[in-house]
């Protein structure tokens, strides 16, 4: 739209230009001209004034000549003739005169007192003519007299003159000054019209740069564009709206098996049949006639090359600037990989729900197994610890220091057998229940984890440090597990220690997640042998120093790593340890309800 309008303003600027330079001197020309031929006019009246006067004049004088000849007795006969020629033409001289003066008051007030002198004057000279008829020679001398005497019209005459003579040379003058004018009129409008022309010189100069660059940026756009068509590995076809072909790119021709340069060609005449289709011929023309748009239309095609592809094709109509006719725009691309990866997709979810089948049975015979584990195994050294206790009751004092020592192994081990019974019974539940996800305060679990800590461990002297934990996501009951286990293997293996130190500190990790860390001056551990720590029933210190049976940090490690996150440790043989765990830090998705996976 900026591009039009400016284009239209410059339009008009030309237009005007060229109306200024051929009209402005035709108007300073025909206005100079007009006002020279009015002062030139002037100029012509002033003198033909002053010769209209001194005409009147001398052909007063004749006549009064012509009458005193008369009177003389002059053989000549022409006097009668010329008095009443003058009569007769004196009348239409000053009408004439009164005409001519009619563009200057002062010279036409002049004018009506010459005429009025002019009259009475040829009145005396007509009484002269008729006494001189009438041989009234002394009443015709009289009225010449009186002629001379009474209508003085030389003094008038030389006014009128002398008047005219002055606005005579006050019209040259203005006559001059005006065809000064003229010239310097005319001098600026040459000047203007230069400038104009130079300004419409330049911006025709500037237009045309402006073109010839516009013109190579296009040209220069236009190859790129054909390089990036043909530099696409997507084969990409152009056609006109009887589905014939434009233009083509490389992948295109590579792929179906047509030139570069092909023109005018059906689409459904390229690569032997493999644009046969019915439907995707209806679906191209659809696009044309009624601008609907075709996505991933999928299809099967033997190309060139004779591979069977699996191709997906888009089209969309496009609309020529130049033409009202629309043009196709086709987009190719070979899936066939895509489809080769999804069959094995397919097959490989086959063979997992096969797997899964699988693991549920194991895992319903590992629950079974459980069941029989819990009731069957736990009876038997029910019997063995109550046995015991009966024949050391049977025996009373009879039984020697052997016999009593024997019984009471016997009751620690049934007691430490079914102790590791119920721990395994954990540890199998924790990795198939359910979590219930909600809103945990983890500075809570904490502080009832040291509490549970500290009354199996009375009089001994432990130093806190815990930092403001926060509201995590997650199964309550399971992070309170890994809270207890955690700050208990602290609090037991700083038992050595006189004064034990406990911190725990939170923090963000890179991923946005809770790093939790437990770290404690005890006895520590070799990181030879980290591998083993989370390890069921692994144990890196002897049950003599410290007691448990090595599933703890076992049922840690499934905990977290159920709630997304990991656990490791550092440590170093009596300096103490460290134990940190991840759990997630992002906020759950709905705020209506936790969900439970």
């Amino acid at each position: 739209m900026r591009q039009v309008a400016a284009l239209r303003w410059r339009t008009g600027g030309l237009l005007f230009a060229v109306v200024v330079i051929v009209a402005l001197p035709y108007m300073i020309t025909r206005g100079g001209s007009q006002q020279s031929l009015a002062a030139g006019e002037l100029v012509t009246r002033s003198a033909e004034v002053q010769t209209l006067v001194y005409r009147i004049a001398d052909l007063t004088h004749d006549s009064e000549s012509a009458i005193q000849y008369l009177l003389a007795d002059d053989p000549a006969r022409q006097g009668e003739a010329i008095v009443t020629g003058t009569e007769r033409l004196v009348p239409q001289l000053l009408d004439q005169l009164q005409h001519v003066a009619a563009d200057d008051p002062a010279q036409q007030h002049l004018v009506e007192q010459f005429s009025a002198m002019e009259n009475g004057r040829l009145a005396l000279l007509h009484q002269a003519m008729q006494r001189y008829k009438q041989n009234d020679l002394a009443g015709a001398r009289q009225a010449l007299r009186d002629a001379g005497g009474l209508f003085r019209i030389d003094d008038i005459a030389d006014k009128i003159a002398t008047h005219a003579e002055q606005q005579l040379e006050l019209r040259r003058e203005g006559a001059r000054k005006q065809s000064d004018d003229n010239r310097a009129v005319l001098a600026l409008t040459a000047i203007a019209q230069l400038l104009m022309l130079t300004i419409v010189v330049v911006v025709s100069e500037r237009q045309i740069g402006k073109r010839l660059r516009a013109e190579v940026g296009e040209r220069q756009a236009v190859q790129r564009s054909q390089m990036i068509l043909q530099a696409v590995r997507e084969p990409i076809a152009l056609l006109d709206n009887h589905l014939r072909t434009l233009l083509v790119n490389a992948a295109f021709s590579e792929l179906y098996g047509v030139s570069e340069d092909s023109r005018a060609e059906y689409l459904d005449d390229i690569g032997q049949g493999a644009w046969a289709d019915e439907v995707l011929q209806q679906r191209l023309r659809d696009v044309l006639l009624r601008d609907r748009e075709l996505w991933d239309y999928e299809l099967n095609q033997r190309t060139m090359d004779g591979v069977e592809r699996h191709v997906v094709i888009n089209a969309r109509r496009l609309q020529q600037q130049d033409s009202e006719n629309p043009v196709l725009l086709l987009t190719v691309s070979d899936v066939t990989a895509r489809a080769l990866v999804e069959q094995q997709v397919k097959e490989l979810n086959h063979q997992l729900e096969g797997k899964v089948s699988q693991i549920s049975d194991v895992n319903r015979e590992l629950e079974a197994f459980s069941y029989s584990v819990s009731h069957d195994l736990r009876a038997p050294l029910r019997h063995i610890s109550a046995f015991a206790q009966k024949l050391e009751a049977y025996l009373g004092t009879e039984a020697d220091t052997t016999t009593r020592h024997y019984l009471g192994v016997i009751r620690d081990a049934s007691q430490r057998m079914a102790q590791l019974i119920e721990d395994l019974l954990v540890f199998s539940r924790l990795g198939r229940g359910a979590l219930r996800l909600q809103a945990v305060d983890m500075r809570s679990l904490v502080e009832d984890a040291r509490t549970v800590a500290e009354t199996e461990a009375a009089g001994r002297q432990i130093v806190w440090q815990i930092e403001p934990l926060p509201v995590v996501v997650g199964d309550e009951n399971m992070l309170r597990t890994v809270w207890q286990n955690l700050i208990g293997n602290a609090v037991k293996y700083t038992g050595q220690r006189e004064t034990a130190h406990i911190d725990v500190s939170v923090r963000h990790d890179d991923a946005g997640d809770y790093e939790f860390t437990i770290a404690d001056d005890g006895a520590g551990f070799d990181m030879r042998y980290v591998d083993k720590l989370f390890g069921v029933f692994q144990r890196l210190h002897k049950a003599s120093e410290f007691p448990g049976n090595g599933i703890g940090l076992a049922n840690v490690q499934r905990i977290v790593m159920r709630h997304g996150g990991r656990v490791w440790a550092e440590g170093e043989p009596g300096r103490g340890a460290r134990f940190h765990f991840t759990i997630s830090g992002v906020e759950p998705p709905s705020s209506s309800g936790w969900l439970s996976l």
